[in-house]
């Protein structure tokens, strides 16, 4: 009997969407900045929050149950993984990418169905409007909210982007479709010798070099406004698109790379990152409902297995590939000229 199948994983996982509302209203709301001041009582959280009661004790006892919050003699506190990443004023915050899931990501997946028979998105382009990145960079708030939440995502991957990575051979890097900066900005805090430029449209200039100036790095950053579609990438020994190429169809991926190569000399390198899909397509979980999301966001995007990347880097003239694991779900794929 202890063999026989159970259905404790199909309704954990046909349920998970409770368990995920429940964690994005916590953020939301700000529960785990609220706590990571000190413990509360369930009285005083639910005065706070403007919980009703019917529903406050369930909350963050669910919170609990799920091991988001401690509970101690009737007081709850953060659990050291929601008090390092789900405090909005800590640098190491991941409630970013989560506020935005929440906000945009959770009401379009409700549509998956429909997506995967008529493969096309369930976003504002649905309704006839403009697309994901339109639609984000038309407001300098939700913009910038973006951006954050980039940061928050790829933060872990751009720390050892920018420490393992054999960065001694080159002096100049640019990092295309930059956002916020964050990996730009990192590299050039752990390698003082190099100097880098953020590549991205016009309207993330203030927002870039706000970001270096706050981390100051601004003396070696410079931003470069430009867009990949419509003109050559900057030369640089280095050229890196994290969380880039994955949002696009098969014949702009194999442009972009083609334009990196074109900006590399002889012995630059091109560094991918994405979650990238492990070749057998049955573990990275995260790069697989990834790539669903962007099914659900763009018009032919999609997340890739690290072969994909490296046969696509071959047939740009890249003479040697390979892939190296970075944090979580994300790896790179580096290509040498």
């Amino acid at each position: 009997m202890r063999d026989a199948p159970t259905p404790d994983k199909i309704l954990q996982t046909g349920l998970a969407f409770s368990a995920s509302k429940t964690l994005l209203s916590a953020i939301e709301m700000g529960v785990f900045t609220e706590l990571a001041r000190g413990s509360e009582s369930l009285e005083s959280l639910t005065g706070l929050f403007g919980l009703h009661p019917r529903s406050s004790r369930d909350f963050f006892d669910g919170l609990v149950a799920l091991g988001f919050l401690s509970r101690t003699d009737g007081r709850y506190a953060n659990t050291p993984e929601t008090d390092l990443f789900l405090d909005r004023n800590k640098p190491s915050y991941l409630g970013g990418f989560l506020e935005m899931a929440n906000h945009r990501l959770y009401p379009f997946w409700g549509h998956l169905t429909e997506a995967l028979r008529t493969g096309l998105p369930q976003n504002e382009l649905k309704g006839g409007g403009p697309g994901l990145f339109e639609t984000l960079y038309a407001d300098p708030a939700r913009l910038k909210e973006f951006l954050a939440a980039m940061t928050g995502l790829s933060h872990g991957a751009n720390l050892t982007i920018a420490r393992a990575f054999a960065w001694k051979q080159y002096r100049t890097f640019i990092d295309v479709g930059t956002a916020q900066g964050d990996l730009a900005a990192q590299i050039a805090l752990a390698n003082p010798h190099l100097r880098g430029i953020g590549f991205d449209l016009p309207e993330v200039a203030p927002i870039f070099r706000e970001y270096a100036a706050a981390l100051g790095v601004s003396d070696r950053l410079t931003f470069v406004p430009g867009d990949f579609f419509k003109q050559d990438l900057p030369k640089a020994d280095v050229v890196m698109m994290g969380h880039i190429i994955h949002d696009w169809d098969l014949p702009t991926k194999k442009m972009l790379l083609k334009k990196a190569f074109e900006a590399l000399p002889s012995g630059g390198s091109l560094i991918v990152y994405d979650a990238i899909i492990d070749d057998d397509r049955s573990t990275n979980v995260f790069g697989l409902l990834m790539s669903l999301n962007m099914l659900i966001e763009t018009p032919g995007g999609f997340d890739y297995s690290g072969a994909d990347c490296r046969s696509w880097m071959a047939e740009a003239g890249f003479g040697s590939t390979r892939v190296e694991r970075l944090v979580g779900p994300d790896s790179m794929v580096i290509g040498v000229k």
